[in-house]
């Protein structure tokens, strides 16, 4: 009897812990990327407790997810990440069924991410945009002239330009799948290439800006443009745009511009998506839907001046966001864009190796 009544309360002990468990949902998101009224929104509307953690770099989420036992329910790769990813297996296809606001996604963007996920079977689109060039106009004029190239990846790739603008800080993203293709178009070769004598063309490129470049990274230069402490990065269209209104809201004399350049921007897509380990996927899915809800994904573009792929949204966007070109191109300017696909892993360390030797500048 005594037996019986100990098994029956480690049962109820486990079964109370796998039910506390199952309701947490645990989501990984890129860093400065949510209205975070939206995760308490989320945890009262659905009853289930969010664990929301950051990441700033998409080679750290495919390390944890890669490796497996991630322990999260809900990640958000960009589309060449998510396609590797897909093909290691690292994901479980959507249940549809429980994604009633899915009928709200956008075609236009939803062909394109199918590039990366098929049928997007396994992901749904949270924001896009492209990668460009975000610049202090009063300071870049100062050192370059009045008819500073701005708009164009000359101010970037340019040593001649760089040179002056070390005096005022340049910051690059820390990734390589950006770098190298905004590199390649510079220089007129496919940006998708994945021919390693064709990336390795860059090398010399980019080597010969490095001594001019203060760091290397993928969130700090939001708060560094905004405070006037660098004058040009090469950075995603959503966090330049941040930095944008955050000097505007300091009144602060700085005024920052973001283009895409006109010699043709990288087009990007971050995906939600789940992983095939997710503890609770129920849970996993629910967050899916009530980010697909259209005035959540508007309060999601609103916050983070990201485009979005949710259409019915669009009505609930501020003009700030859905008037602005650089944040919804025109049809002309969207033709102007381009996308890529993951490397292999054989290019992958060509990639790596050929990064490394460009961020120590040896």
């Amino acid at each position: 009897m005594m037996r019986n009544l100990i098994l029956t309360t480690t049962a109820t002990i486990a079964l109370g812990a796998f039910a506390a468990q199952a309701q947490e949902v645990r989501v990984y998101n890129w860093s400065d990327y949510i209205d975070e009224e939206l995760l308490t929104k989320f945890e009262a509307d659905t009853g289930l407790k969010l664990i929301y953690d950051v990441f700033d770099s998409n080679e750290v989420l495919e390390t944890k997810m890669l490796a497996g036992g991630s322990g999260y329910d809900v990640v958000v790769p960009t589309g060449t990440f998510l396609q590797r990813q897909i093909e290691a297996g690292a994901f479980q296809k959507l249940d549809k069924s429980k994604l009633p606001n899915i009928d709200n996604m956008w075609d236009v963007v939803s062909s394109r991410t199918e590039q990366y996920d098929p049928e997007n079977a396994y992901s749904i689109n949270y924001m896009w945009g492209t990668t460009g060039i975000g610049a202090n106009v009063g300071k870049v004029k100062e050192l370059l002239g009045e008819d500073a190239p701005l708009d164009s990846l000359e101010l970037v790739m340019n040593p001649d330009n760089m040179a002056k603008l070390a005096e005022c800080g340049v910051h690059f993203l820390d990734a390589p799948a950006e770098m190298i293709p905004m590199a390649l178009k510079y220089i007129g070769e496919d940006p998708n290439s994945h021919d390693p004598d064709v990336i390795a063309k860059v090398e010399p490129v980019l080597m010969a800006v490095r001594p001019h470049i203060q760091k290397f990274n993928s969130s700090e230069y939001i708060n560094a443009l905004a405070n006037g402490d660098i004058c040009v990065a090469v950075g995603w269209s959503g966090d330049i745009l941040q930095a944008r209104d955050r000097a505007a809201e300091a009144n602060n004399g700085v005024e920052i511009v973001y283009n895409a350049p006109k010699e043709g921007a990288q087009m990007w897509f971050d995906q939600m998506a789940i992983p095939v380990d997710a503890p609770n996927p129920d849970g996993a899915h629910a967050f899916l839907n009530f980010i697909m809800d259209a005035q959540n994904m508007a309060a999601a573009s609103n916050y983070v001046y990201y485009a979005n792929g949710n259409k019915a949204s669009q009505e609930f966007l501020v003009e700030d966001v859905i008037g602005d070109p650089a944040i919804y191109p025109s049809e002309e300017a969207l033709n102007n864009l381009f996308t890529t696909t993951p490397y292999d892993a054989g290019v992958q360390r060509t990639v790596t190796r050929l990064w490394t030797k460009i961020k120590s500048g040896t």
